[in-house]
């Protein structure tokens, strides 16, 4: 691309030039001016992944000060990079450290396809935060050969195993050759399996050896208050272990499990609060670090609660342990940060949707008695992250509605944020060739060219900010998670998925002038029921059923208003040449539809219904059909594009100038493997046995 620019311009010089010699009267000389360099989002490409980059725009907006404070927690989110690791599955530190040994120091032939496999599952273990995949939660297997494992082992020299205490590098190659290898050993990171021990079945290292799926929950439930209207979330920040036959949590703070970490990222928390930038941000930090001292939750409670409150400054952030998707008992919060800086013209377009939050509540299809009378601190922006970590990186979120609990969205409010560099990458890295693919109808693929990026930024807006705030529990029924179980994750998802569906096409989005018209609710409309009902299939393997919470709600969304609206032909599949498509017939009935679904998913979560969420997921959301795996990933293959992607880390450096911070410089690891080894030396804190 940048070639191709400067030939252009050249070009244009010249015409200029042989034009000037046909006159008589003399012109000044014409300057070129320089080319502006192309930023290249692609990076790598391996497996079912690429690597993309995203620019930090409003960065050089910044005063000194401010740039400081984002260099500050960005080292703090870093700091933390182990403990999603370690937190993900027990031999990871052990694994990711031996393989890196090898990367570096291998002598043999560093060429050929058994080295090529090795990067490879190097490169995916990097991308996953350990062995198994991000998404599937399956373990990911290596393409190369037990044999070519020990070739490599033999062949590197003075490598520094990360052996454990008591353990020699033979003890703990051969402890840890058959975890690699052997497909039945921790297959799964997270089990959700119906008739499972959910416990027992994951791979996740949230809960010791031995603890049962019904005594976690019997452990929990205990510390549970009946009546209680501002629980705290047991269990989020702690591992759950037996010691001498008794059940106790191994908190994560300073002094306990992943200290050395915390204490890092406590340093790095106290420097950002001595360039706050006013006093509720530095309470909200002073706040946080008292958090990660002691572990208490109840802090962690408070923490939210002025975090919520703080909404001055161009500068936030999120870091702790938060979501709990990958616990299939959704107690425990992986690790993540990210750092954001406020997009203020995108932000104040869509304040508009929030400042109507109440509307959209008052107009919902749920029933009257599930709706909030008053919707509290709905806040909504645009804001371009500076730097991700943990469970947001290198796969991040494109929006976050945070905090978790229920009472204190309902009590004191929540913020929605939509990542909109991340955004804009997604969208720079995709192409149209696919849209023509999969889309039938000639209207349709017009429209999702046209408005489909729209259609998709107003989809997670609404997700996030009137989809996750919206509906209420009723009084005595305990928490989601508590009664819904291992469904409360992908029901909650459906319930915002829904709210953005039903009100893409309204008309009060087109008066609110964030949309010009109904065309955007249709691009949206056909887009997610080709998704939910074909599209995503490409990311599983053959004989694999849905697992992940976002497929899962996509699929049942689908799939029940496929079902739903047969009868009367409100979605077609229609097979073509050998292709399948489908094709909306018909909007209105499907938005009807879409709202019938969205009011028995809220009754489900108000009740604390658990038999009809079974029903519901088991029925719609988890069966894959084959056939359609098969086809889609065939007909994807001549687009070359990577399932899934995630993104290289910008470089943040501080500019010094006689000791006082002037400056941050951005700039970018030239691979994928090469931030990933730099940040294997720059912020490993825990120890060989992940803690």
């Amino acid at each position: 691309m940048k070639k191709s620019i400067q030939l252009l311009s050249a070009s244009i010089i010249a015409v200029t030039m042989v034009s000037c010699a046909k006159k008589t009267e003399k012109k000044p000389p014409v300057e070129e001016k320089p080319v502006e360099e192309v930023f290249e989002v692609k990076l790598d490409r391996f497996a079912d992944l690429q690597i993309l980059r995203y620019q930090v725009p409003g960065l050089e907006n910044l005063s000194a000060k401010q740039k400081e404070l984002v260099y500050y927690l960005s080292q703090a989110a870093l700091s933390g990079r182990d403990i999603i690791y370690a937190s993900n599955y027990k031999h990871n530190i052990q694994i990711r450290r031996t393989l890196e040994q090898i990367y570096e120091k291998y002598s043999g032939e560093r060429s050929g396809a058994d080295w090529d496999n090795f990067v490879v599952y190097l490169k995916r273990i990097w991308f996953s935060n350990g062995i198994h995949h991000h998404y599937s939660e399956k373990k990911i297997m290596p393409e190369f050969s037990q044999e070519y494992f020990k070739q490599l082992i033999a062949n590197t020299k003075d490598a520094n195993w990360p052996v454990l205490e008591g353990e020699t590098p033979e003890q703990m190659i051969s402890k840890l050759t058959p975890v690699l290898f052997d497909p039945k050993i921790d297959a799964k990171k997270v089990n959700k399996d119906k008739g499972v021990d959910k416990v027992k079945a994951s791979a996740n290292n949230y809960y010791g050896d031995g603890i049962s799926e019904s005594e976690a929950e019997a452990f929990y439930k205990k510390q549970m208050v009946a009546g209680d209207s501002t629980p705290v979330e047991f269990g989020l920040n702690s591992k759950l272990v037996k010691e001498n036959g008794k059940l106790v949590e191994l908190t994560y703070k300073s002094g306990g499990r992943y200290g050395a970490a915390m204490d890092k990222m406590i340093f790095w928390l106290e420097k950002a609060k001595g360039v706050a930038e006013n006093e509720a941000q530095a309470k909200h930090l002073g706040m946080l670090i008292e958090y990660f001292r002691t572990g208490d939750l109840k802090k962690w409670d408070e923490t939210n609660i002025q975090w919520v409150a703080t909404t001055e400054g161009d500068i936030d952030f999120i870091l702790g342990f938060i979501e709990v998707y990958g616990d299939a008992m959704s107690y425990k919060g992986a690790f993540e940060g990210v750092i954001e800086i406020k997009d203020f013209d995108a932000s104040k377009r869509m304040k508009v949707m929030s400042d109507n939050a109440q509307w959209f509540e008052d107009n919902s299809p749920i029933m009257a008695e599930h709706k909030k009378k008053n919707v509290v601190g709905v806040s909504y922006k645009v804001v371009n992250a500076a730097m991700e970590s943990g469970d947001a990186a290198p796969s991040t979120p494109i929006g976050v509605n945070l905090p978790n609990s229920n009472w204190i969205r309902s009590t004191h409010g929540s913020k929605s944020v939509s990542l909109g560099n991340i955004v804009q990458s997604y969208n720079d890295a995709s192409g149209e060739g696919s849209i023509d693919e999969f889309y039938l109808r000639e209207d349709s693929r017009e429209r999702i060219k046209k408005y489909g990026k729209l259609s998709g930024k107003l989809h997670t807006a609404m997700h996030e900010v009137i989809g996750h705030a919206s509906g209420k529990i009723n009084p005595g029924v305990g928490t989601p998670k508590e009664t819904l179980k291992n469904y409360s994750n992908t029901l909650e998802e459906a319930r915002a998925d829904l709210v953005a569906l039903y009100y893409i096409y309204d008309q009060k989005l087109v008066d609110l002038g964030l949309m010009e018209s109904l065309d955007v609710g249709k691009a949206e409309f056909d887009g997610y029921i080709m998704n939910g009902m074909m599209l995503q299939l490409r990311r599983l393997e053959p004989g694999e059923n849905v697992e992940e919470d976002h497929m899962r709600n996509r699929q049942l969304i689908a799939q029940w208003c496929y079902a739903k609206g047969k009868d009367k032909n409100v979605i077609e599949k229609i097979e073509e040449n050998g292709k399948t498509y489908f094709v909306v017939n018909d909007y209105d009935a499907l938005r009807t539809l879409f709202g019938e679904l969205l009011r028995e998913i809220q009754r489900i979560k108000s009740e604390g219904d658990y038999k009809s969420a079974e029903k519901l997921v088991e029925t719609y959301g988890v069966i894959a059909d084959q056939d359609l795996m098969k086809q889609v990933k065939e007909r994807y293959e001549k687009f070359n594009l990577a399932p899934y992607s995630g993104f290289l880390q910008p470089t943040l450096t501080p500019v010094m100038n006689d000791g006082a911070f002037t400056d941050l410089k951005v700039s970018y690891d030239s691979t994928f493997a090469e931030q990933m080894m730099r940040y294997a030396k720059d912020y490993s804190f825990l120890g060989n046995d992940g803690n």
